[in-house]
Order: structure tokens, then C-alpha cells, then sequence
């Protein structure tokens, strides 16, 4: 058990003003938690800890959770702690329609209030799924209490006729091989049964490995947590130790806040870049840094990141899967080889500092993660910012997913202002398209879809693939997987739905992307745009009703986050009034 004797807040537990009250409320908030068979003395005081978990079997990333839930109980129990579990909205990326996105600030929301109304004195988070890691943080972080992080790992590697496969990136290829007549049916319905074969979430370096790996990054998980694989015993011994661990963070007063420093987020921006992570990360930590109120802008990304070499060869960008990146040492060897390339001295969950973390980290496997003076890809390879008339506000692009022909280009635009028409275009042999073109796909951005899908990396043309052709310029407000690849701009800001130069665009036109000057341009006339944006009209067919209502109506746009502009900032952790 934890020594107590060094415990700042004893006596001052927030759940205190529950569980030490007298009279009628006193009597309620005991009585009705004794018909669990809770022990009376576990109202003495000792740190209250809330684990939040999005488990469910919607959401198979998730449906875990429950067991690493218990191993955390055990780690409670031992510090001396009272954990008490409570769910919050499980986000399954392979199922929930329209997108999760659209939901990422409901469940943030959700956690933020339930967090608040009970008698928590710490939190941790249980986690994996894209979208449930950063909603459970940005909710977290408006509380501002002792929090931890918990991911529950990604799968094993797939398997399929002898050779690694990974979820997301093999089934993008393989359903253009499909199309392209190279794969046969039978042989994609096979591969199916072959790549998801253990709990956990995507084993490639998608968005829910990447989120993983930038919450290690910014010091609210504990070293090495973010790569084991969710079925080795490791993890849940971690999971225990983490237990542990939150109670000793709630003896010590060791805030969310005082974790989430501008040190901590540019840390995570530079091991994204290092580790070749998705562009959704983008999204994410501008949303999470506007709830710790750190000044974070879309042009960090680019300028903190150009210093960077890609330094983890891990599938999309890549060869290898998460598997092999646990076995060459995960994060702590990512973090020590980038050296003092990052912030070393700013504290993490674990009470120590970023080099007390990785002081032991050793690389098991340079082919896995190189080093950095012999990098996989070259420094400014990972996520980049276009600025420029077609995106005033910005637009990302990962190069390291990209080909490299592809990175200063000039062709004409090829318009589509829904996603479904493009699919049923794309699939007609006889599309009038040519592979110099650039797809631009509008009406996909946070208010348009609504919600800002990862449909952004449109599948290419039957057409174009018969001809040998894998790749072209891609364009949207949308956003896509981290699992994906191609030369696909992302995000563009403002999004067609709210009239920003997207929503102008018509076939013919001409685009530029130039990657290197980091320059994204519409080249047409601007008294053609005037005119243009006077007969625009914004779309009339939203939602009328419930949460989509809501989010239309209050969502920033990409460049800020995505976040609803009323739950940026926070509330705090003061206990609300009496319920009788």
C-alpha cells in the first residue's frame, strides 16, 4: 500500500464533500453505494478514483476494456484507493455512421460532465479507438483533475498468405486491386478473415496508434504504454501499476493541467512527425489545447515538425506494423533517439521527468526505428501545411503517404460536391478524367457532411487504375484515416459549407499544390471568384434537430480544432450544489 503520510490532500478530497457529509445527504450518498457491498470503511477518506471507459462491443477497438479496467481496480485497491468504474460513449470507428467525429465532442462533453458531477478525486482513462482517446482527454482537461491515461493496445500483426498485412492501409489496397481486376473476390473475402485477429485497435500507425503514441508523447500515459499489444500480459500489468499510480497522482496534487503544458504539446507534434502519424492528430491537439488554454496554432505543425525525420518504419507510411514497434522499444526509443530535438525536463504522469522516463531506453530493432542520423524518411517527410487562395486557414498533407512526383504539381480540377457522387463516378470506366487532374471533393468539412468524415482519400477511378495509375492529387474539406495513403490534401479551411474558396472551384480550373513552398492555390482570376461567390448559396439541408443540430451550429472549423466553440476552456473541478 501507498505510504499516506505524505499526502497533500488528505483531508481535503473532493469526494470528501460527499462521502464525509452528515445529516440527509451524508446518509443518501453512503447508504445507496453500500448496495454494492462497499466495506463502510471505504468512506474514510481515501482517494475516490473514477475509471471512465468506452468499452463496448460496438466498438471492437474497445471491447477489451473491461478486463484492462480490472487490472487497473487491482492497482487501486493496493495504493490504498477506492476505484469506481463509470462508462462513457464508446466510439467504434469501423461502425458508427456517419462518422465518429461527429461525436468526439459528445462523448468529451459526456465525460467532462460526469466527471464533474461525481465525487472523483482522480481519473483515468480508458481508451483506444481514434476518436475516445483525445474526446476522454479534451473532457478530462476541462475538470483539471489528477488524470491518467490508459490506451488498450493495438491488435497483433495481420496475417495472409505468408506475409504481415495491416488494418486499414491492406484495405484500402486491396479493394483497388479489387476494382483494378488484380485481386480476385474470394481472395479479398480470405484476406477479411486474416487481419483482425486479436483484441485491440488498428495495428498500423493509424489514428488510433497515433493518438496513442502522442498521449505517451505528452506525458499523460505511462512510458512504453502506447505500443503494447492490447493481448500481452504487459499491458495489463501496466494497467495495474497505472491503478497505483493515479492514486499517488491525487497525494500529490499532479493536475491534468500541470502536465498539459506548451512543452508537452510540442513534444507530441514532434513525435507525430517522428513516428510518420496520421493527420488527424492535427485536429486533435488543437482541440485539446484550447481546453488547457495553451496558444497552439495550425502553423506549429508545420514549423515544429520540419526539424523532424521520420524515424518509425511502420505501415501506412511504411514496412512494419505495431507489433515490431513495441518489440523495438516503442515511444521511449522514438523519444531518446530525437534527443534534444524535444523537451527533457517537463513532468509527466509518471512524477518523473521526460529524460528520467527514457534514460533506460534501448533500440532492439533500427530497421523498425531507425536511427536518427540514418532516418527512414527525411527531416519535414510527416505532416505539412498548405496556405494559399484555395486554403487561406490552412490545409495538411502527409508527405511520408505520399508520391513524391505528385508534391509540385499543376492540373485541372475535376469537381464533385458529394462524396456519393464521386463513388458512382469513380467506378465508370469511361470517366472523363485524366491522371493530371486533381479531384477536389466539396460539402465534406465539419458542417458539411456534417461531422468531417475520413472521406477524403476518395478511392482513385476504375479508369485510371486500369491504365496502371495508383495515385493523383486528391482535394477536400474532409478528413481521412491515419491508415490511409496518397497524395491527398486534408482539411481545407474554410470548408466549402461555409463559402471558403473550396465551395467556388469548377471543373476546369486550374490548381497548384507546391509542397515545398507550402503553397495550395486556386489559379483563377479573382473578379471570376467575385462573381462567382455572388450567386454561392450556403446549403439548406442540415439537421434540424437533436446533437447534429447542435454541432452544425456551434462547430470551429478545422483549423481551430473542430471543437464546439462553447466548450473550449474549462469549468474546473468545483463540486457542484446538493441534489436534495
Amino acid at each position: 500500500m501507498t505510504d499516506m503520510s505524505e499526502d497533500k490532500g488528505k483531508g481535503k478530497r473532493r469526494s470528501s464533500e460527499w462521502f464525509a457529509g452528515t445529516g440527509k445527504n451524508g446518509f443518501i450518498h453512503r447508504s445507496w453505494m453500500r448496495n454494492q457491498g462497499f466495506a463502510p470503511d471505504l468512506f474514510d477518506g481515501r482517494p475516490v478514483i473514477g475509471i471512465g471507459s468506452t468499452w463496448s462491443e460496438f466498438t471492437p477497438c474497445n471491447a477489451h476494456l473491461n478486463r484492462v479496467a480490472e487490472s487497473i481496480k487491482r492497482g487501486v485497491w493496493e495504493a490504498g484507493g477506492f476505484p469506481l468504474e463509470f462508462p462513457a460513449m464508446s466510439l467504434g470507428e469501423p461502425i458508427m455512421r456517419p462518422t465518429t467525429m461527429l461525436y468526439r465532442n459528445l462523448l468529451a462533453m459526456e465525460v467532462e460532465e460526469s466527471i464533474r458531477a461525481n465525487p472523483m478525486d482522480g481519473v483515468i482513462l480508458l481508451a483506444g479507438c481514434d476518436k475516445t482517446t483525445p474526446g476522454m482527454l479534451m473532457g478530462a482537461a476541462s475538470v483539471d483533475l489528477p488524470t491518467l491515461m490508459m490506451t488498450g493496445g493495438p491488435m497483433l500483426n495481420g496475417k495472409f498468405r505468408g506475409k504481415d498485412i495491416g488494418s486499414g492501409t491492406d484495405v484500402w489496397k486491396f479493394a483497388d486491386e479489387v476494382r483494378a481486376g488484380t485481386m480476385s473476390e474470394e481472395e479479398f473475402t480470405e484476406a477479411e478473415t486474416c487481419m483482425a485477429r486479436s483484441a485491440g485497435h488498428c495495428m498500423t500507425m493509424g489514428t488510433a496508434s497515433t493518438m496513442a503514441s502522442v498521449t505517451e508523447a505528452l506525458g499523460m500515459q505511462l512510458p512504453g504504454s502506447a505500443a503494447i499489444p492490447a493481448v500481452d500480459s504487459r499491458r495489463y500489468a501496466l494497467a495495474q501499476i497505472a491503478g497505483r499510480r493515479i492514486v499517488a497522482m491525487v497525494q500529490e496534487d499532479l493536475k491534468i493541467s500541470k502536465i498539459l503544458t506548451r512543452d508537452a504539446f510540442e513534444n507530441a507534434i514532434k513525435i507525430n512527425a517522428a513516428v510518420g502519424g496520421s493527420t488527424n492528430a492535427v485536429v486533435h491537439l488543437l482541440a485539446l489545447s484550447g481546453r488547457v488554454g495553451v496558444p497552439l496554432s495550425l502553423a506549429d505543425f508545420d514549423h515544429l515538425a520540419r526539424d523532424i525525420p521520420v524515424i518509425v518504419n511502420l505501415m501506412p507510411s511504411g514496412k512494419y506494423l505495431m507489433e515490431d514497434f513495441f518489440y523495438a522499444g516503442g515511444i521511449p526509443v522514438v523519444m531518446s533517439e530525437l534527443g534534444d530535438l524535444i523537451h527533457r525536463d517537463h513532468v509527466t504522469v509518471s512524477g518523473k521527468s521526460v529524460a528520467e522516463n527514457i534514460e533506460k531506453a534501448k533500440n532492439w530493432n533500427e530497421e523498425v526505428i531507425t536511427p536518427v542520423s540514418n532516418p527512414f524518411q527525411s527531416a519535414g517527410s510527416g505532416t505539412v501545411v498548405l496556405t494559399g487562395s484555395l486554403a487561406p486557414d490552412g490545409a495538411v498533407l502527409k508527405i511520408s503517404a505520399a508520391s513524391p512526383h505528385l508534391l509540385k504539381h499543376r492540373g485541372k480540377a475535376r469537381v464533385f460536391s458529394t462524396v456519393e457522387e464521386y463513388n458512382v463516378a469513380a467506378d465508370d470506366l469511361n470517366m472523363d478524367i485524366e491522371g493530371s487532374d486533381i479531384i477536389v471533393l466539396q460539402n465534406a468539412g465539419p458542417k458539411g457532411y456534417p461531422g468531417f468524415p475520413e472521406v477524403g482519400n476518395v478511392s482513385m477511378p476504375r479508369k485510371l487504375l486500369a491504365l496502371g495509375i495508383t495515385d493523383m492529387v486528391r482535394i477536400s474539406d474532409a478528413r481521412m484515416s491515419g491508415t490511409a495513403y496518397g497524395t491527398v490534401v486534408l482539411h481545407v479551411s474554410p470548408e466549402a459549407a461555409v463559402g471558403g474558396p473550396l465551395a467556388l472551384v469548377e471543373n476546369g480550373d486550374e490548381i497548384e499544390i507546391d509542397v515545398e513552398n507550402r503553397q495550395l492555390d486556386l489559379l483563377v482570376a479573382p473578379e471570376v471568384l467575385a462573381q462567382r461567390r455572388a450567386k454561392w448559396k450556403a446549403p439548406t439541408d442540415g439537421p434540424t434537430r437533436g446533437w447534429s443540430k447542435l454541432y452544425v451550429d456551434h462547430v470551429m472549423q478545422a483549423d481551430k480544432g473542430a471543437d464546439l466553440d462553447f466548450l473550449v476552456g474549462g469549468s474546473g473541478s468545483e463540486v457542484p450544489r446538493h441534489s436534495h
